[in-house]
């Protein structure tokens, strides 16, 4: 299947798989991909995640992470950059989601960080994707 927004659709895979309640998931990977579940990894919206070698293309499986077996943790997913439509935000114009209780994640020169960690750099860059 060709994907157009391979972000895209990864913010969709993990946005269906908590609302059905699944324990992990898996998806082609790559780099972007990869950093993307990092940074989700490292602010606790998931449990874990690891990328096994396949036979055409890696895959990366994420272990989804629930506040008392029930709820998601991630509550919501929300692709801000699209193929059609580049956000790029200056190191001032950072976005702050829920008023900080949720997660810019930017692509900038020094590689893929969240809105917190670029505000400290004084980096701006490419907001790929909001997270709460």
């Amino acid at each position: 299947m060709n994907v157009t927004d391979p972000i895209a659709d990864m913010l969709t895979r993990i946005r269906n798989a908590s609302a059905a309640r699944h324990k992990e998931l898996s998806l082609p990977s790559s780099r972007v991909k990869r950093e993307i579940a990092r940074i989700l990894n490292e602010q606790g919206f998931i449990e874990a995640y690891e990328t096994l070698s396949g036979d055409v293309q890696e895959t990366l499986t994420l272990r989804l992470k629930y506040v008392e077996g029930r709820t998601p943790v991630v509550t919501g997913l929300k692709r801000i950059s699209k193929p059609g439509l580049r956000v790029y935000a200056r190191k001032t114009e950072i976005p702050r989601v829920l008023g900080g209780l949720g997660l810019a994640i930017l692509s900038t020169s020094h590689g893929i960080m969240t809105g917190n960690e670029a505000r400290k750099q004084n980096l701006g860059g490419e907001v790929l994707c909001y997270v709460w």
